[in-house]
């Protein structure tokens, strides 16, 4: 569903939004200048927010708004690479997995019909040529039949110059997707040889034991090093070195030290690139594994499976699958 649908389910069922929620049944004295007339109502607005917050996940982020100045008490927004985060600070009710899935999903382009329903394609269909979103529409043909197709964002809306229709039957769209998806499966033909191999290289004893002893060794540099400074500092104070001297030689072992504690975290930080990349993968595959006999396209499946669909002329696509290997 998409935002504006979630909202008229939640009103719907009579659920409060979260200001009416603390005000009546927790019976707080929780103001929010933005509800009106005493409206518990959602708003796609608070459905952003609430798919957007990392509490949920057990995170501490703070930091979102400033004041402006000392003489100007009004409140600005903080650009997100200053804010504070803290993870791991209460108990989580929401998988981490789950929760990036949800607001990947949420960030994608998903206007609704009409009817309120979203379509499977929603926030997937690109245009190949200028890069924006395909826009879908109905047509109706000699005989009555109605019928659905894309065609680009920038031609219907801003300029019928800049670029073309690339005009895409859905009929079609989905024929293309299920052929190729079934045909990618089927190319698959050893995939629990391809399973057993993700989970033989995540669980490789030798190239963890290889990390772990570069890592030890780097320490035992970096202790070293730090028992050198503290001989340094003693053989200044009684008088074997000069104040240049010590000064000189700190700040060579301060910088060795620098670069060992960089070389530890590269590797922190490529050894988890890589456990992630090969988890995702391996949770490509197994969704593929999963999904082996699948004769019909739902929504679940195209986000599990794809990234995005680029749409050239002459009914042409191009995938780009999740699986990256």
């Amino acid at each position: 569903m998409g935002k504006i649908a979630i909202c008229k389910k939640l009103n719907d069922m009579g659920i409060l939004n979260p200001t009416g929620y603390k005000k009546l049944e927790l019976k707080q004295n929780y103001n929010n200048s933005g509800i009106k007339n005493n409206s518990y109502l959602w708003t796609p607005s608070t459905i952003r927010n609430i798919l957007n917050n990392e509490i949920y996940i057990g995170n501490t982020v703070q930091g979102k708004r400033r004041v402006k100045s000392y003489k100007i008490h009004k409140l600005e927004n903080v650009p997100q690479e200053e804010w504070i985060k803290v993870e791991n600070t209460h108990l989580k009710i929401i998988e981490k997995e789950i929760f990036e899935k949800a607001r990947k999903i949420s960030q994608n382009d998903t206007r609704v019909q009409n009817s309120g329903i979203l379509s499977i394609w929603a926030g997937l269909l690109r245009c190949g040529d200028c890069g924006f979103a395909m826009h879908k529409k109905t047509c109706k043909n000699k005989i009555g039949k109605i019928y659905e197709y894309y065609i680009c964002g920038t031609y219907k809306k801003k300029s019928k110059v800049k670029c073309t229709r690339h005009n895409l039957k859905v009929e079609e769209l989905e024929q293309a997707i299920l052929q190729t998806i079934q045909e990618q499966i089927k190319s698959l033909v050893n995939v629990s040889e391809i399973i057993r191999e993700f989970e033989e290289k995540d669980n490789n004893n030798l190239q963890n034991e290889s990390i772990r002893s570069f890592k030890s060794e780097k320490r035992q540099e970096i202790e070293k090093l730090g028992n050198l400074k503290r001989f340094l500092y003693e053989d200044w104070k009684n008088g074997d070195l000069t104040r240049n001297e010590y000064l000189e030689y700190k700040q060579k072992y301060d910088e060795n030290i620098e670069k060992l504690e960089i070389a530890i975290r590269n590797i922190d930080e490529q050894s988890n690139k890589e456990k992630e990349i090969n988890f995702n993968n391996y949770k490509f595959i197994k969704e593929f594994e999963e999904n082996k006999n699948i004769f019909k396209l739902d929504r679940e499946i195209l986000l599990e499976l794809i990234e995005y669909i680029e749409v050239f002329e002459n009914n042409k696509i191009r995938i780009h699958f999740k699986f990256t290997k």
